[in-house]
Order: C-alpha cells, then sequence, then structure tokens
C-alpha cells in the first residue's frame, strides 16, 4: 500500500461515441481545462482547419475521423487523468474494445440530435459486459433536437442503464439559453461562441426571482416543473450505483461552444474510480499491490513517421514502473528493461521516470510485444479479458511495385501487429491476405503503407466469410483436413494454421463432418 497516496490521484477513462457525436471535439475541451492545449483544433463539416489534437495519424486529419486511440495525460484540479480518445468509427471499432479494457472507466457521448445510434449501443454493451462506470454527455444542446424527456427515455430504453441527471437543459436550439445544475444548485448561462468555463451563477432556491429576471417567467416556470419532477424522480446520487455500473450521470451541454463541460469534469474527478483491480490467469491483482504488473492493450507504428518508431502502450496495473528497471516478459519468458518509456499528449510524447497504477506508458518496442502481453516483476500471469475478432472481410494484397517487396512485408507485418486487422498466409505459396472486420481499414492500411513504407498495393476481393482458428488432439487427422482443404487453408501470422470459409454453410458442414477438428472464432492473442 506505498504508493496509495499516488493512486488515489489517478482517473484514467475512454470517451467513446458514435461518430460526429462530438467526441474528440469534447476530448479537448477537457484538455483546455487541464491547460494542456491553449487553442483547440475545430473540426466542422468533416473537413478539419486546424487538426485536431488528439487525432494524430495524417489520413484522420484529411478525413476528419479518428481512426485510432490517442492517450492523452495532463492535470486537473490535483487530479492526474489518462484519457483515451477512441475511435467513433464501427470499422475501427476492436480498436475501442481493447481500450476499454485498459480503462477504469468512460464518458459516453450522445448527441442530442440524432440520439441513441448503433455504435453507442454496441459500446455500451461491451462497457456492460465489465460492469464499467457510465458517466453520460447529451451534446449539441446548441442545436434543435429530441425533448429532453423523450431523450433520457431512450438512453435508458436502448443502452439499457438507469440515468441520474446533473445538469437540467432550458431548452434546446435557437432557444438554448443554458443548463441549471442540479446537483450544485446554480444556473449556467449560455451564449453562443462565447466560450464559457466561469463557475455558475448561484441559485439556491428555484423560486428566487432571480430565476424570472435571468430567463424570463415561462421558462424559469418549464425549469421549476422539470427540476421538481427529475428531483421527485431520481432524487440523489448514489454514487457506489455508478460505481458498479448501474447508474450513469448524465450531463447537458455544447461541446463546440465548451458549455456545460466543465461542470461534468469537476464531478467525474469527484466521483469517477481510481485504478481497480483486474482479474489474471493466477488471481485477481489489487492496484494497491507494491509490486508491477502490467498489459500491452495497443500498438502503434510509426507514431512519429520521421523516426519509423513503433510503440506499445502499456496500462499499468498494480505496483510502480520505473524507467531502466528489468520486468519479466511473460509470453517470451526473458527480462526486459525500457530506457525512454513515454507519456503522451497525442503527438508530443516526454520521458518519463516513473508510472503508476492507471498510468499509459509508451513503450519503445523492436517487435518483441503483441497485444495482451503481460510485464511483471516475476509472477507469471496473463491479464484476461482482452478481445480479439474474426474478420469478416478478406482481400488478397496485390503488390504494386516489386522493388518494394521487402518494404511490404515489413509494412504489413507492423501494422498487422497493431491489431486493426490480420494477416494470413494462403496454404503452399505467398498469397498475403489481410482480414478486417470494417471497409474502411483497407482504406487506411493502403494509404499507410504508401506514405509510411513506400508500398504501393491494390487489394482484390476474396471469397471467404470467416477466419477460424484450428486446433486438434490428433495431429494426423489435423493434417489430412489440411491436406484436402489447402485452397481454404492459411497460417496467420504466429504460423498457426486457420480455416478461411466459403459460406456459413460450408462452415457448418466442415464442423459436423470433422468431430476430432476444433474450430475456434478468435485467436488466443495471450499465446
Amino acid at each position: 500500500m506505498k504508493y496509495e497516496n499516488e493512486i488515489s490521484k489517478r482517473r484514467t477513462f475512454a470517451i467513446i461515441s458514435h461518430p460526429d457525436a462530438g467526441k474528440t471535439t469534447l476530448t479537448e475541451k477537457f484538455l483546455l481545462f487541464g491547460g494542456a492545449i491553449q487553442t483547440a483544433g475545430a473540426v466542422k463539416s468533416n473537413k478539419i482547419k486546424k487538426h485536431a489534437t488528439s487525432d494524430f495519424m495524417e489520413i484522420e486529419r484529411q478525413r476528419g475521423i479518428s481512426v485510432a486511440t490517442s492517450v492523452m495525460t495532463f492535470e486537473y484540479r490535483g487530479v492526474l487523468i489518462n484519457l483515451l480518445d477512441t475511435p467513433g468509427h464501427k470499422d475501427f471499432a476492436e480498436d475501442t474494445y481493447r481500450t476499454l479494457t485498459a480503462v477504469d472507466s468512460v464518458v459516453l457521448v450522445i448527441d442530442g440530435v440524432k440520439g441513441v445510434e448503433e455504435q453507442t449501443r454496441k459500446l455500451m454493451e461491451v462497457c456492460r459486459m465489465r460492469d464499467t462506470p457510465v458517466i453520460v454527455f447529451v451534446n449539441k444542446m446548441d442545436r434543435d433536437g429530441k425533448n429532453r424527456f423523450d431523450l433520457l427515455e431512450e438512453i435508458e430504453k436502448e443502452l439499457r442503464i438507469q440515468l441520474h441527471p446533473m445538469t437540467w437543459p432550458i431548452n434546446s436550439g435557437k432557444d438554448f439559453k443554458g443548463v441549471y445544475n442540479i446537483d450544485a444548485h446554480s444556473l449556467l448561462l449560455f451564449s453562443p461562441n462565447t466560450k464559457a468555463d466561469a463557475d455558475g451563477l448561484s441559485i439556491n432556491d428555484l423560486k428566487d426571482g432571480l430565476l424570472d429576471e435571468k430567463l424570463g417567467e415561462r421558462d424559469a416556470a418549464q425549469l421549476r416543473e422539470d427540476v421538481e419532477l427529475v428531483e421527485g424522480v431520481h432524487g440523489t446520487l448514489d454514487v457506489s450505483a455508478y460505481l458498479a455500473g448501474q447508474v450513469a450521470p448524465v450531463f447537458f451541454g455544447s461541446a463546440i461552444n465548451n458549455f456545460g463541460v466543465k461542470e461534468m469534469l469537476d464531478t467525474f474527478i469527484r466521483i469517477a474510480p481510481s485504478p481497480v483491480a483486474r482479474e489474471t490467469t493466477l488471481r485477481q491483482v489489487d492496484a494497491q499491490e507494491d509490486k508491477f504488473s502490467g498489459f500491452i492493450f495497443k500498438i502503434h507504428a510509426n507514431l512519429d513517421p520521421k523516426h519509423r518508431d513503433r510503440i506499445a502502450f502499456l496500462r499499468v496495473c498494480s505496483g510502480k514502473f520505473e524507467r531502466n528497471k528489468y520486468y519479466h516478459h511473460v509470453r517470451l519468458d526473458k527480462d526486459v528493461r525500457f530506457s525512454n518509456p513515454y507519456s503522451f499528449l497525442a503527438r508530443e510524447k516526454s520521458v518519463i521516470e516513473d508510472a503508476y497504477s492507471g498510468d499509459v506508458v509508451g513503450l519503445f518496442d523492436t517487435g518483441n510485444f503483441k497485444i495482451g502481453d503481460t510485464l511483471t516483476e516475476g509472477d507469471d500471469f496473463y491479464f484476461t479479458g482482452i478481445p480479439s475478432f474474426s474478420p469478416e472481410i478478406f482481400k488478397e494484397v496485390v503488390n504494386k511495385d516489386p522493388m518494394k517487396t521487402k518494404q511490404l512485408e515489413k509494412g504489413l507485418l507492423q501494422l498487422t501487429d497493431e491489431g486493426v486487422a490480420q494477416l494470413f498466409t494462403q496454404f503452399g505459396g505467398n498469397k498475403k491476405i489481410i482480414g478486417c472486420v470494417g471497409e474502411l481499414q483497407f482504406e487506411v492500411i493502403q494509404y499507410r503503407l504508401l506514405h509510411e513504407y513506400g508500398a504501393s498495393v491494390t487489394f482484390n476481393a476474396m471469397p471467404f466469410y470467416k477466419a477460424c482458428w484450428l486446433t486438434s488432439d490428433q495431429p494426423a487427422k489435423l493434417q489430412d483436413f489440411m491436406r484436402f482443404r489447402q485452397q481454404n487453408i492459411a497460417a496467420d501470422k504466429d504460423d498457426q494454421p486457420v480455416y478461411l470459409a466459403q459460406s456459413e454453410w460450408f462452415l457448418n458442414t466442415e464442423i459436423s463432418n470433422n468431430p476430432e477438428v476444433q474450430f475456434h472464432f478468435t485467436s488466443e492473442i495471450q499465446r
């Protein structure tokens, strides 16, 4: 427990949402409050004028979307915050799902105009699997949107979580006048294009005539009625229910106008969990333990294209991580040390001397790490619950420049190590096949191969439905199956045999006809 003071000061969370709900904009406002940046990038009409701080890849700046998780560390009111800004696009959901294993809580951004969208539901399902505490920010209140009561009902029904309004909006769209902070009994007035960050106007009694003066009699009367109803239904926030993932505090605002953000951030540092215990293959590891442990949840090649670096992102789960100290790499069964561990503010990184539970550390990687790898101070275990996925779209890689074959092979290995795509080599040949869960991933891979490795490629669609990893207690039976199905057999990057099924019918037929062979829909990423 000797690091208890450091650990209690830390909050590690992810911001998640459907694309275009305002997640990256909200991230920037947090950084502004923490003094980490001085001006925010403006993301308008999907064209980036000043690129968003957290979107560091060139293709992200061109497209106006996030395709990789960004890690940012900043301090706010004596609390050290590790913020992970995740991709919203469904084609990059794998990166987001893995990131959710590395955080202790989540801020979920909802578009106040569109309400609950497809990706919001999927992300919430992942949070529910781990009972991750969630705070909801309803964004874009300065635009005409859904009735606030109808929106709350929709969120509760669609996301299957009980909500607790902490602030309450006064109208929306062109009539939006601000929010009333139910918890702090204060009124925050909205002025378009005014960057609000001041404390609200204190109104302890809603009968106060100051409310009529500031809002007008009609809106003041409506607010009194609304707040009376909200308080009657929800009462005071049960923080323990929030920490158990059963109740989500809700805030209303406009991220682009920096309105309603500070109220949420102030509440977040007060109630969000400090680092929590995590399950491993051996036992539960408590964040307060003295011995260091942590796991790799993300790998990114060429974070800085000038230096062709490859960074593995480590979540510290217990103890103290120290620069130049040897730690045990469980999968490789060898001790490793790091002379230049980094903390991040998006693309900018700085060398750190130490880190504690909850911190995210960037480790320079020469190819030693895979997603799910564990570092410890001697114990042999793996952290569990880090997901991998079976690809749904398969394409052959066609090299347009044979002179760049080496660069292409290096690029394919490094980019697929990041976990957003899987690389297969077809049985008996050198045909390279990439498997992804979304079409946009191929576009990103093609772009990055060209601009980061100088390798120009095209993709040919392959008629496969799903990849299944093969194991068997009878090696001869497995070899027979692979020999008779050569056209559908490939090896993954670790040389594990994979069956590429043409359709669901073919897959089910092979499973029933070959009981001695086991078909697995995910690769075991920890071994």
